[in-house]
């Protein structure tokens, strides 16, 4: 009996080895040629917090990677589509031709930790990050008002 347990989380544990989190994601194109990441941390976030509503944002992270080589935009656009996390949740997902838009979301409790918008078509390629603690209402609110 314990050679099957084992066995199962062997099994488990490789198969999880396997599958890429948000993280790894990030992080395989932040050292690319061409691919520019800008992060707006927490200290900014505060400061513009005087002048503006910032809604609990507390960080935002940008991925560019409309000037790097087709390689490296052809693998963004096959891991944006297939890209598995067990902590975010997909809100929206458009596989259509040659566009992929994905929406992803990491709740906690009631709040939106994290809310990950990756775009990839024929010309760019993109992914924005917002980390903070963001009532659902507070998103509704801003989507209204930019319709």
């Amino acid at each position: 009996m314990k050679k099957y347990v084992f066995l199962f989380a062997l099994i488990c544990c490789c198969s999880f080895g396997h599958a890429e989190n948000m993280e790894q994601f990030l992080n395989s194109f932040s050292g690319k040629a061409g691919v520019e990441r800008v992060k707006i941390g927490p200290l900014v976030m505060k400061l513009s917090s005087m002048f503006t509503e910032t809604m609990g944002v507390s960080s935002i992270e940008v991925l560019d990677l409309s000037e790097c080589r087709d390689e490296v935009k052809e693998k963004f656009r096959n891991g944006l589509r297939t890209i598995k996390d067990p902590r975010y949740e997909p809100l929206v997902t458009v596989n259509e031709d040659d566009e992929t838009v994905r929406i992803l979301v990491r709740m906690d409790e009631d709040l939106i930790r994290e809310l990950v918008i990756a775009t990839s078509d024929d010309e760019d390629q993109a992914l924005i990050r917002i980390k903070g603690k963001i009532k659902p209402e507070d998103l509704e609110k801003v989507i209204e008002e930019n319709q």
